[in-house]
């Protein structure tokens, strides 16, 4: 007995000396390597990797940019379940123990002595924190012991629940998710407040194995993973039996979710991101930042509808091009061949794919990628006469057969006719290019932006990098020089034949109009109005080319650009469609230059402004008071010619400059006004407006097609063309091919907008003037009409009265310096 007591007495010393040489070599290690561990003093203000993201003015996203996908939550926003998931998947004992679970380290240690093998075991939540922060996730037995290190450390700095905060929006969870908020989107397409208790154990499974046990991946084994939580949340007494089973039993509903776009803008993030780039590098794809931009939600759809509508009209018209592909089958073909076949072809933005099924003689049977059968009635067909070229189709056809074949893969377009039900159409992806952007004329801010029919076919922005002929959409910007000059919308121009030997072009120049008639000596305002080429030219002859080019400098374009002959004057320069409603801006706002601008604001991660953009406007009195304040506080060279960033003190505004006179611009307002009520752009009619203004634009062989219009509130332009200049086709001119875009997009964009016609500002008179000599007339006459003039380019009758006399009388004759005949 006294032996056993002996053995027992050097057994405890053993095992106490042990503990304390294993405390000491322990403790030794811990001064080894503590002054190798990182400080974790970055965790308090952790700086996770969040993507890039645009949105609309009315806050809806546009894209998302960066290479993880995240959207960190605070602790109170995940839900209670979702915690309780992650607790029973990777550490029960989460809230009981320091940072280490020495259970679970004694079953790793005991494992590693069975087997000889280290494996993963023991990693408490801490840890893992520990690791994915500041360490590699390889396994040593050197970052195993760092890891315990450095979770104590957390733990005595930080709270449980703000370690639970940083691991659930830190941990990987499989296709690009950072964070259970990411995963919830990325798999179920929902908020983490809106998952089901099955979709939230399949998101709990997914940190042992992101990539293999995620339910895209592998289902079958992210099913048994998942069930696996659900059990231990049932075992920990966190679901009742009945939660259990349901849950269980439930299938997987898991997808891949793209980024969800609410608003389709591609061309618009583009430019966003690019800007991003420039200010911020690489970092701007992982800092966090919010880039909120001008674009109007509703507008920017009505843009991109308006432009594929007309695109769509235009293909129309041109004939059918025949199958984008085909595919050889029978009646025994299944729909999985057929789904696949599909898959494979390029999307057609708005279009949907569908695949020829069966053929009657008027009728054809299609299945569509989204699953669904439809027959194409004759009303739907009947238009696809064979393309030959853009002049040239073959005659209708007669049957369906002559137009598709069986497995023909097709494109439908939802059709939305003026009267009638709307209905799915044979169509094909347009050939032909266009662009749409629309301005608010005050402030410049870019409202909607249309680069092309699908961005995913060309990334090619026309708004911002065409370089194509205005046409005649450039002769207002010559008829206001004209005006400035001393000419008068009674001025008159011979429109008659006319040879240039111009020393600047390389041959002979017979200019014509486009009906090639000539109609004699003719107004300028008739001559807009109806887009009289050869009045246009002798104009700017008569005015000189190189006052007209510095003249356009006024409204922002480039003289660079602009060609030093006569052709200048039936818009022979290379503009873009963002140029043509800059221009158009300074004829709709009262005269003023205003660049356009796109990014309103720029946030930071903690969503603190860091840009706020402060553009050039028109101004108010009261505004024109409060730059005038600050200029005297400021100095003239701090003050920055761009959109400055966001200070502490309120920002004066930037006020826009006159561009040219308020009476030179009234008189083109009233001017385009006809060429809407009277011109080449009277479908615009159709509107019902008396204040909406305009040019057509078309180039020579229609290979450009413009519609610029206007009114005080909203600026559009739209063009259509090929992007390699083919032209168009006769007849393809700016009113028929660009017009109704801009007439379906402001038909949306001025709804519910005051009609306001420009008051006739001071210095205006208006008088009685013959129709055929633009000279005045008295009240007797019955070929006459009334003109605004200038006062001081007002015409002169012969009996001039004398200077004493009223100056509401000009000749005998009345004037009425308050009055707009139009």
């Amino acid at each position: 007995m006294k032996s056993f007591y002996r053995l027992l007495k050097y057994l405890v010393l053993f095992l106490f000396g042990a503990s304390i040489i294993g405390a000491g070599g322990l403790y030794g290690v811990y001064l080894y390597l503590e002054p190798k561990l990182p400080s974790i003093e970055t965790l308090k203000d952790v700086q996770l990797q969040v993507p890039l993201r645009i949105y609309s003015s009315d806050h809806l996203l546009i894209a998302e940019f960066g290479e993880k996908r995240r959207e960190p939550l605070r602790y109170e926003q995940i839900p209670e379940r979702m915690i309780q998931a992650f607790l029973a998947a990777e550490d029960d004992r989460f809230f009981e123990h320091p940072g280490v679970d020495y259970q679970g380290l004694l079953r790793a240690a005991f494992q590693l002595l069975l087997t000889g093998e280290r494996r993963q075991g023991g990693s408490t939540i801490t840890m893992q924190v520990a690791r994915n922060f500041f360490l590699s996730s390889k396994k040593t037995y050197t970052r195993k012991l760092n890891e315990i290190f450095l979770a104590l450390k957390i733990e005595r700095m930080l709270s449980k629940q703000e370690i639970l905060e940083l691991y659930l929006n830190k941990i990987y969870l499989g296709h690009r998710a950072y964070g259970v908020g990411a995963a919830s989107l990325v798999y179920y397409g929902r908020p983490v407040d809106k998952l089901e208790l099955s979709e939230i154990a399949m998101i709990a499974g997914l940190p042992k194995a992101p990539s293999t046990l995620n339910p895209i991946t592998n289902p079958d084994k992210a099913l048994v993973r998942r069930n696996y939580v659900l059990r231990r949340m049932f075992d920990l007494d966190q679901i009742n039996h009945a939660e259990y089973d349901g849950a269980k039993t439930a299938a997987i509903s898991a997808k891949l979710h793209r980024t969800p776009s609410e608003i389709e803008a591609p061309y618009v993030a583009e430019m966003a991101r690019t800007e991003a780039i420039n200010r911020f590098g690489l970092d701007a794809y992982t800092e966090g930042y919010t880039i909120t931009t001008t674009i109007e939600s509703h507008l920017q759809e009505t843009a991109n509808q308006a432009l594929r509508r007309a695109m769509q009209a235009y293909d129309k018209r041109h004939g059918y091009h025949g199958a984008a592909a085909n595919l050889a089958i029978n009646e025994d073909v299944d729909n999985e061949t057929l789904f696949t076949f599909l898959e494979q072809q390029p999307d057609g933005a708005d279009l949907l794919k569908a695949v020829v099924t069966s053929i009657d003689e008027k009728t054809i049977d299609v299945l569509t990628e989204q699953g669904e059968t439809l027959t194409l009635e004759w009303n739907a067909l009947e238009w696809a006469s064979a393309y030959v070229s853009h002049d040239v189709k073959q005659p209708p056809p007669k049957k369906a057969d002559e137009i598709v074949g069986l497995g023909d893969q097709i494109y439908l377009y939802h059709e939305n006719p003026d009267k009638g039900e709307p209905y799915w159409r044979l169509a094909q992806i347009p050939q032909v290019a266009g662009a749409m952007v629309a301005i608010a004329p005050n402030n410049g801010a870019i409202k909607s932006l249309v680069g092309g029919y699908d961005f995913y076919q060309s990334k090619f922005n026309r708004v911002i990098q065409a370089k194509r002929q205005p046409g005649s959409g450039f002769k207002p910007f010559v008829y206001s020089a004209a005006l400035e000059a001393g000419f008068t919308p009674a001025s008159i121009f011979n429109d008659a034949p006319v040879v240039f030997q111009d020393d600047t072009m390389e041959a002979v120049w017979r200019p014509e109009n486009y009906s090639g008639k000539f109609f004699g000596p003719t107004r300028l305002r008739y001559a807009l109005t109806h887009s009289r080429n050869l009045v246009s030219i002798r104009l700017l002859r008569k005015l000189g080319i190189g006052f007209a080019i510095q003249y356009a400098s006024r409204f922002g374009f480039d003289t660079r650009e602009l060609p030093r002959d006569l052709s200048l004057a039936l818009g022979s320069g290379a503009v873009s469609p963002l140029q043509m409603g800059t221009g158009f801006s300074v004829l709709a706002n009262g005269g003023y230059y205003v660049p356009p601008y796109m990014i309103d604001s720029i946030r930071d991660n903690k969503g603190e402004v860091i840009y706020q953009a402060n553009p050039v406007q028109v101004c108010d009195d009261e505004m024109l008071k409060q730059q005038e304040e600050s200029s005297q506080a400021k100095p003239e060279n701090e003050m920055s010619e761009n959109t400055e960033p966001l200070e502490q003190e309120e920002i004066a505004p930037r006020c826009a400059k006159q561009a040219i006179s308020e009476q030179n611009q009234y008189l083109m307002h009233s001017m385009l006004r006809d060429v809407i009520q009277h011109g080449t752009a009277r479908k615009a009619r159709v509107l019902g407006r008396r204040d909406i203004a305009g040019k057509t634009g078309t180039t020579n062989d229609q290979r450009d097609a413009w519609f610029n219009g206007f009114n005080h509130h909203m600026v559009a332009i739209a063009w259509l063309g090929f992007d390699n200049v083919e032209p168009l086709g006769r007849g393809e001119v700016g009113g028929r091919a660009a017009l109704p875009a801009w007439i379906d997009f402001m038909q949306v964009a001025l709804n519910g907008i005051e009609e306001k016609v420009p008051e006739l500002p001071p210095g205006m008179v208006t008088m009685r003037i013959d129709v055929d000599s633009g000279e005045p007339v008295g009240a007797g006459s019955g070929n006459a009409i009334f003109e605004v003039f200038e006062a001081k380019n007002a015409p002169k009758p012969p009996d001039i009265r004398t200077p004493s006399q009223s100056s509401n009388t000009m000749g005998g004759q009345t004037v009425a310096p308050a009055e707009d005949p139009f």
